[in-house]
């Protein structure tokens, strides 16, 4: 977490309690604050209106430009509400969020964690990734919860999702310090059911492995599945899935319970393929205003010239 100088200090419990005092408020009341919003992002603003429209395009070519309207209206529509729902985290309680986050097949989880093992869990950027982070509350005893995170530029933004991550019992890692960490609780013997929001673009320097995407060739991280394979863990999927409006399921879905015996990147192949799946079936929930797809192969061509050099970069591991 970013240290503070005494001016972003003040900021930060300035708007920490003007966040605190909103999310006290109904949810209906939220979802009222949500729909005026929608129409500011999307009708005034137009927010990435240009990014979303391209990304949708180019991953449903397929569809018309009707079908690609409906889904982009309601991609606007589900990301004002998950702004709201992400202040309401500043002070749900454990109560509500138990009948509004629900996890079905944990009892997979048990039996890993009755095996002294830990667990490598894979999500995107579908529903309510913020929600997520109840998952403590579902554990067995003695399984910590944690999530790996890329601290934010604006240091103040940065603060307020590392407290609301953690108010149900999560623990954030920063991704440089996150493998020490993981060894470390290992070597303790402690064990944990960790998340990683794998759909994000790497650096050229992390572009060892690329599957196909929503018809993409598309640069993938494989930060996970290296980290399971070091720790040998568990390895699952969460099929997340919006019943109505405020709810969420997430299902636990088994990748792996040994991904070494995996062969190599075949756990990264997989996530993607379940993913796509998710997307595939409710389009609209997946995050379509983030730039996924700016860096192609040709950039990566471009960045390395070298076949010996793109060789060494591509199948790590």
């Amino acid at each position: 977490m970013q240290r503070f100088n005494q001016r972003t200090f003040r900021m930060y419990y300035i708007v920490f309690a003007i966040l605190y005092l909103l999310s006290l408020l109904p949810m209906r009341i939220h979802y009222v604050f949500s729909d005026v919003l929608y129409l500011l992002v999307y009708r005034v603003v137009g927010y990435r209106r240009k990014v979303v429209w391209k990304n949708l395009s180019t991953s449903f070519p397929d569809k018309s430009e009707a079908e690609l309207k409906k889904i982009e209206k309601g991609f606007y529509h589900w990301f004002c509400d998950y702004i709201v729902e992400t202040v309401k985290m500043f002070s749900i309680s454990e109560k509500e969020m138990r009948r509004r986050m629900r996890f079905e097949g944990m009892e997979q989880i048990d039996e890993v964690a009755k095996q002294g093992r830990g667990v490598t869990v894979y999500l995107g950027h579908y529903c309510n990734w913020e929600w997520i982070t109840s998952v403590n509350l579902h554990l067995p005893p003695g399984m910590l919860a944690a999530q790996l995170y890329h601290p934010l530029e604006n240091k103040v933004l940065d603060r307020l999702f590392y407290y609301s991550r953690g108010r149900l019992g999560a623990i954030s890692l920063e991704m440089n310090e996150a493998f020490g960490t993981l060894r470390t609780w290992q070597k303790e013997g402690k064990h944990a059911f960790t998340g990683f929001i794998a759909d994000q673009s790497p650096g050229f320097s992390s572009m060892h492995y690329w599957p196909q995407f929503l018809n993409h060739n598309t640069p993938a991280y494989t930060g996970g599945e290296r980290i399971a394979r070091i720790l040998d863990t568990s390895v699952v999927y969460l099929d997340i899935s919006r019943p109505k409006r405020g709810y969420y399921v997430a299902k636990v879905v088994k990748m792996s319970d040994h991904p070494n015996e995996e062969p190599k990147f075949s756990i990264t192949e997989k996530y993607y393929r379940l993913l796509e799946n998710s997307i595939k079936c409710n389009p609209e929930y997946w995050l379509w205003s983030h730039n996924r797809w700016k860096r192609t192969w040709d950039d990566f061509v471009e960045c390395y010239p070298d076949e010996h050099d793109r060789q060494r970069i591509l199948n790590k591991l």
